[in-house]
């Protein structure tokens, strides 16, 4: 089958667009990958969304802006496959399935409450393509973390290669997936958020100097990490947690680092993020092989030092394994969508912590 796939998760960057030809299993050709990006203003009205979406008790209660802005969003993703569509000289007829994730405002797994801004529904009337969304919901209601679900995507990139691998995406938050090596006895992935990503680089970033991140960490290479900060931030209780675990994007305070400079600020949060995955090692059966970095995190080339230095194995960008970085969730989210039309689970217990392999995903036909 040939599927889409649309990513914006918990970044507030944009939407990432990928295209796969798969069987849902082992078959796999991946495409063109294209991102848009979001406007500055478009930003502010999703970190504001942040917070109005604190307060949501029902997965589909749109309060305030919410509703203006999932109809926005839900234009923009369909504006976005309009544009690939054409840049790829690609027609709309020759793709089978659209995985639409939507913009994550709120994950709160522990009350079976997880929402994603964006309609599903009139993504198909838009864009004449069949689309599968709301990925995690049967998970959460059934007891499961919701996140991450990339993991099934992860052991068909490369479950066949020597192993263990841990494979980390770096977003807002970030997720590790344990791979484990193609001769075990025992292939059961283990996966879970290991804590913050780029979104509270990104938030410093942005409140300080008016910046939307810290480009190739270059702020935080002229700072000094304050110990006693980095580890009041490390005695968050979730890193006790056994896995599978997950977070909401806002699950963590800056609050520890508000006294210290720009540069020092910035680096405290980047060795708070490594730190955090580096923590990860500890939590699986055997160390990695290899880690290997996905997201907009692999570029800042701090966060990637500091990462290799805490850690016992090589640390590389997706690219090294002739991977794409940028587009791998959106590449996983059509994925996804093949699996659930296949009614394939998507989500395990030991990546998510539900009682036993789940599929999941709502179908919108579209009318061709």
């Amino acid at each position: 089958m040939r599927a889409l796939g649309l990513m914006s998760g918990t970044s507030l960057d944009g939407i990432d667009v990928a295209l796969i030809e798969t069987d849902g299993a082992q078959e796999l050709k991946r495409g063109h990958a294209a991102t848009y990006h979001y406007s500055d203003a478009l930003r502010g009205q999703l970190k504001a969304a942040l917070a109005e979406a604190a307060s949501l008790k029902r997965r589909d209660d749109r309060p305030g802006r919410l509703k203006l802005l999932e109809q926005y969003l839900t234009q923009l993703h369909a504006e976005a496959v309009s544009h690939y569509l054409q840049d790829h000289r690609i027609e709309a007829e020759s793709i089978d399935v659209i995985g639409f994730h939507g913009q994550t405002v709120l994950h709160r797994p522990e009350a079976r409450l997880t929402v994603q801004l964006g309609d599903g529904t009139a993504l198909a009337e838009t864009t004449g393509i069949d689309v599968v969304y709301d990925l995690r919901a049967a998970d959460v209601a059934a007891g499961g973390e919701g996140a991450p679900l990339v993991p099934a995507y992860h052991m068909a990139l490369v479950g066949k290669l020597p192993g263990p691998i841990a494979v980390v995406n770096i977003g807002g938050v970030a997720n590790l997936t344990w791979v484990p090596d193609d001769t075990a006895a025992d292939r059961s992935l283990i996966a879970f958020d290991t804590g913050p990503g780029n979104a509270l680089i990104d938030d410093w970033m942005q409140a300080r100097a008016k910046l939307p991140f810290d480009a190739e960490g270059k702020c935080a290479a002229e700072g000094h990490i304050d110990e006693a900060a980095l580890a009041a931030l490390l005695a968050h209780p979730y890193f006790a947690a056994p896995p599978p675990k997950s977070l909401d994007r806002n699950a963590f305070s800056a609050d520890a680092v508000a006294s210290l400079s720009l540069a020092d600020g910035a680096a405290t949060l980047t060795a708070f993020t490594a730190s955090a995955i580096a923590k990860s090692r500890f939590l699986v059966p055997a160390l990695p092989r290899t880690w290997v970095v996905s997201g907009g995190g692999r570029r800042n080339k701090t966060l990637m030092t500091m990462l290799a230095e805490k850690v016992d194995g090589p640390v590389v960008p997706a690219e090294a394994l002739r991977l794409d970085g940028d587009a791998m969730e959106a590449e996983a989210w059509a994925y996804l969508a093949v699996r659930s039309l296949k009614g394939l689970p998507i989500t395990f217990p030991g990546t998510t912590g539900v009682s036993r392999p789940l599929t999941g995903g709502v179908l919108a036909k579209a009318r061709r």
